[in-house]
This record gives C-alpha cells, sequence and structure tokens, in this order.
C-alpha cells in the first residue's frame, strides 16, 4: 500500500508542476511578439529562444556529457519530437491570432487519449471522457461557437495544429523514456527545438526569415536574455511530468496555457476577456481537476507497460 501511496504522491506533484508550467507556457507569447516589434519575423523569434536556451543548458551538457551520450538514440527522437512542437508553436504564434494558436495547440489531449489508448493500452475511463468533454467545450468558447469550429484558416494555424500534433507524440516518447533522466530530456527538447527552429528558416522561404540589421540583433539581447531564463525552468516543469504522466493527462493538465494565454493576451495585446472567456476557462480548469480527481492509482501502475 506505501508504494501506490508513493507513487499517488508523486503522480500529485507532477500534476501541480505541469499545471504551473502551463502558466508560464501561456505568457510565453509575450516575450515572441516583443520580438517580433523589434524587428524579428516568421521562425526567427523561437530560434534565438531557443539559442539563448541553448547557451543556458550548456553548463548542463558538460556535465551530462557521459548520459547525454550513452542515451543518444533515445533522446534524438525524443527531443526532435518535443523540439519540433515548441518550435512550430512559438512560429505560429507569430503568423495567426495568440488565442487561435494556443487553442489549436490544446486540441493536443484528443491526440494524446488516441495514442494511450493505442500504445499504451489505456481505457477510455468516464472521468477521462468528462475532462475531454470539459476541456474542448470550454475552448470553443473561448474561442466563440459563431466563428466556426477550430480549423487552420492560415499558415500560423496549420503550424499551431501540427504543434500540438506533434507534442502529443513526443509526450508519449518521454513517457516511455522515462529511464532518462529529466535534465537530459530538456537538453534533448532544447537542442531539438533549435534545430527544427534552424530548418525552418532555412527552407521556410520569405514567410520565415524575415528579419533586420544588427540593431535588430542589438535590440533583441536583453528580452532574449530574460526569455532564455524564463524557459529552461518552464522546461523542467514540463519535462519532469511528461515522464511520470500519461501523455492524455499532460496534455489535459496543460491546458491552464490556454486561461493562461487568454487572460495575458487581454491585459497585454488588448484582446477581450469577457463572460465567455470566464466560463470557458472555469470549464477548462474543472477538465484537469476531472482528469486527475477521477484517477485513481493502482497496482497495475507500479510497473506501467509504457511500450
Amino acid at each position: 500500500m506505501s508504494r501506490l501511496q508513493d507513487l499517488a504522491h508523486h503522480q500529485g506533484a507532477a500534476a501541480v508542476g505541469l499545471a504551473i508550467g502551463g502558466l508560464f507556457w501561456g505568457i510565453y507569447w509575450v516575450p515572441l511578439r516583443i520580438l517580433e516589434q523589434i524587428g524579428m519575423g516568421g521562425a526567427w523569434p523561437g530560434t534565438f529562444v531557443f539559442v539563448g536556451a541553448t547557451v543556458t543548458v550548456l553548463p548542463l551538457i558538460w556535465r551530462r556529457r557521459s548520459a547525454l551520450w550513452s542515451n543518444w538514440w533515445a533522446l534524438v527522437s525524443c527531443g526532435l519530437l518535443t523540439g519540433a512542437a515548441f518550435s512550430l508553436f512559438s512560429t505560429a504564434i507569430i503568423l495567426t491570432d495568440v488565442v487561435r494558436a494556443i487553442l489549436l495547440f490544446y486540441l493536443t489531449p484528443v491526440w494524446s487519449t488516441l495514442l494511450g489508448l493505442v500504445y499504451l493500452g489505456e481505457r477510455l475511463t468516464t472521468a477521462r471522457l468528462a475532462a475531454l468533454a470539459l476541456g474542448i467545450t470550454g475552448m470553443l468558447i473561448m474561442l466563440g461557437l459563431g466563428a466556426g469550429w477550430p480549423v487552420p484558416r492560415s499558415l500560423g494555424d496549420i503550424l499551431a495544429l501540427a504543434s500540438g500534433l506533434v507534442w502529443a507524440v513526443g509526450s508519449l516518447r518521454l513517457y516511455q523514456a522515462s529511464h532518462i533522466s529529466v535534465p537530459e530530456q530538456v537538453v534533448a527538447f532544447v537542442i531539438g527545438g533549435l534545430l527544427i527552429a534552424l530548418l525552418t528558416v532555412a527552407i521556410g522561404g520569405p514567410v520565415m526569415n524575415p528579419i533586420g540589421g544588427a540593431q535588430v540583433l542589438g535590440a533583441a539581447l536583453w528580452p532574449l536574455a530574460i526569455t532564455s531564463l524564463f524557459v529552461v525552468p518552464t522546461l523542467f516543469l514540463t519535462v519532469w511530468p511528461a515522464t511520470v504522466l500519461p501523455p492524455a493527462r499532460v496534455g489535459l493538465i496543460l491546458m491552464t496555457e490556454i486561461v493562461a494565454g487568454v487572460i495575458s493576451a487581454a491585459l497585454f495585446a488588448g484582446e477581450v476577456f469577457g463572460w465567455r472567456e470566464a466560463t470557458g476557462s472555469l470549464m477548462i480548469v474543472s477538465a484537469g481537476l476531472v482528469e486527475v480527481m477521477g484517477h485513481r492509482v493502482s497496482r497495475d501502475e507500479i510497473q506501467p507497460d509504457r511500450g
């Protein structure tokens, strides 16, 4: 019984950490838009954020070099997937509305649930269905049912939807590779994101790589430094829970980002926050609570089949 209690406590702490991480991701768009206003467009803001994050984790790379090398193959798959998800999301925020990018990304609980059913042998419980219904309905309410379903209408929308799909697969890989330590996974995340961002700039054409001259880089140094210090701890709050919790639960709890994103967009970007947004936020928070409270740790989860 003590092992069950320990596992439940561990998963509870991971859920709280993930919810906090989601709140931080909800304001991630702010420095990206600052970089855009300075003169960086397309994929450049996300690229420079990942450059700064890479510099921040260089000491970690040096200290963990042996473990990184010994686990390099698993880390490549995890890092490219998770890094790609947030690299594409970073670009989507520049190319479409903040709220649309966040909401399209957060169709990810649907994809994660399907992956859990197929690859982890999960059961579609009443609590999971209720959480999905609350989360998706809350998302649609915030988007505005009169505006139609959250389907891609621009390149930015397509990237946002793709980032959610890729994150669903990436969180599955994190869960399956839980034997690899979190610091190594964070390093892989950062490097993977940087590689995908650079690739996007290289092959994306004029839409992806507009940037000003040297004065732009000079003006961007301070927001980049602050953002890098903010992003790396948030990555730990995201990656660690993803190695402990199943992908569908990760997607549902991480929806706290929608609440923070909509509120911050209202405060800093002049977007509306009224009864509709408040109702949607309440439903999304309820979805996370239903998912966590409706789950009971079983003996089978002490040694789960992670594929």
